[in-house]
């Protein structure tokens, strides 16, 4: 079952990396580079792995779900700070 997790976990992770690819051929909009997509990958995968993590390790559903939550939280802050810079850090996208 573990095995079949991380399967989906990386599944997902590529198809959703395939939208910016896809729309990088139909647009001039859309300009990611190797290395944007390697950073989206290690985004999308660490965060799959760390849900996957707490859903077999804590066994208390709300302390469960409130951690998922948290680390989804994480991932969309982050993701949006590298996009656009929300917080006006050296990393971000402006």
């Amino acid at each position: 079952m573990q095995y079949k997790r991380l399967v989906i976990i990386i599944s997902t992770a590529v198809a959703l990396l395939f939208i910016p690819l896809i729309a990088m051929q139909y647009t001039d909009d859309v300009n990611w580079s190797l290395f944007d997509f390697v950073i989206a990958g290690i985004l999308l995968i660490g965060t799959g792995l760390m849900c996957e993590f707490a859903w077999r390790k804590i066994k208390k559903i709300k302390y469960r779900i409130a951690i998922i939550l948290a680390i989804l939280a994480t991932l969309i802050i982050i993701w949006l700070e590298l996009a656009v810079g929300i917080f006006g850090s050296p990393f971000s996208g402006n």
